[in-house]
């Protein structure tokens, strides 16, 4: 995930000796597709979540999409969601022929969707909610809640950001009806490419592991164990399968995950020292109440725009410091123009966001050159 052109790149896997041990253990075991190390990464992002069922799959795309088919959100029905996060989000509720109704966020101090929007944008074909935890940080889960149960809608939290952030105590992704979380290569938890479902609720765990694997009433893994000797095919399902090479990564990932995002909260301390008497930029979540997995950092110009934004992020590369945007506006891409809406904070947000390196073996001293190369970026593009 480096890159070596970069003296500070945005980026770099916490990866040593543990993840290679695992590989070769599970290349040595003969079984290397869906088995007993999915089984055991489910059973931990269980008991680290406190939640009662876990289904891992190929990535985060696959989890959202299976969240709302097990739902029963089908083609013309609405699902609120916000335009500043990554497409992903949105391309799932048009997978089931849904319309994505686009809701602003709350301010350029936080970019968590806005439940007075949400709240605006209800009407009676909306079916489900799908907050997305910015960065790690917790959307407004009391009154997004309040929205959905005084009009009975669902809640699919989009985690991917968030693994081990909370909301009053309580774990993300475990708060609304399904939790889908991403473990894509620069996520706190990487295994390349991976996902996980998570549910409290038992029946939509059944329909999840049924649409994983193609709708199967058995595995691979359980008929070459002798578990069972013939399947059934009980509605159309997916290849959505986590295999064991994969989850052979995440088990030794998932022991360095408390470990990563206490580092990851210092270092976000030592930015926002470091970072303090910047006047031209906002630092969003400054004084975040809550836990959070600290996925990214980032930081919104004041009185800026593209061009200045992109010029900035030019004078750091020259720097030798790799930045980037988190998001553009998914409403603005060429595919959602005919679901538009209105929403002036996200679109001056997606103009002048920058997300600055962050990661485990970042020092003091690289944020100190961070912070003095956006310093320099600053005076020389904004005035």
């Amino acid at each position: 995930m480096e890159n070596n052109s970069y003296k500070i790149p945005l980026f770099d896997l916490n990866f040593n000796i543990e993840e290679e041990n695992e590989i070769i253990r599970t290349l040595r075991s003969k079984w290397i597709s869906m088995g007993e190390n999915v089984k055991a990464f489910e059973r931990g992002f269980e008991e680290l979540l406190n939640v009662k069922h876990s289904i891992a799959v190929t990535n985060c795309t696959a989890a959202l999409h299976l969240a709302l088919e097990i739902l029963g959100i089908k083609e013309g029905d609405e699902v609120i969601v916000p335009s500043l996060t990554f497409v992903a989000t949105v391309n799932a509720v048009r997978y089931v022929g849904a319309v994505p109704v686009f809701a602003d966020i709350k301010s350029f101090n936080d970019l968590s969707i806005d439940p007075d929007d949400i709240k605006a944008k209800v009407t009676k074909k909306t079916k489900a909610i799908i907050p997305m935890h910015y960065g790690g940080f917790s959307c407004n889960m009391d009154d997004i809640k309040e929205i959905a149960d005084e009009n009975n809608l669902f809640i699919i939290e989009d985690a991917a950001h968030a693994p081990l952030s909370e909301y009053k105590a309580k774990k993300l992704g475990t708060l609304g009806d399904i939790g889908c979380f991403s473990f894509f290569s620069n996520k706190n938890i990487t295994t390349a490419e991976g996902g996980m479902l998570v549910t409290n609720n038992d029946d939509l765990s059944k329909r999840a592991k049924l649409k994983r694997s193609h709708g199967m009433t058995t595995v691979s893994y359980d008929r070459a164990k002798g578990h069972a000797t013939k399947y059934d095919v009980l509605e159309l399902g997916y290849n959505y399968r986590m295999d064991d090479i994969r989850a052979a990564i995440a088990l030794a990932q998932l022991k360095k995950l408390k470990d990563d995002i206490e580092k990851r909260e210092e270092l976000r301390k030592i930015y926002l020292s470091k970072l303090n008497d910047i006047n031209e930029i906002i630092i969003p979540y400054r004084d975040f109440p809550y836990k959070s997995s600290n996925y990214i950092f980032p930081v919104i110009l004041k009185n800026g725009n593209a061009d200045k934004r992109n010029l900035v992020r030019k004078k750091l590369a020259e720097q030798g410091i790799e930045t980037s945007i988190h998001y553009p506006a998914v409403h603005r891409f060429s595919i959602y123009k005919e679901f538009t809406s209105e929403l002036p904070t996200t679109e001056y947000v997606a103009d002048n966001e920058i997300t600055l390196p962050l990661y485990y073996s970042l020092s003091e001293e690289n944020i100190e050159n961070v912070a003095c190369a956006l310093k320099y970026a600053l005076k020389d593009s904004l005035d």
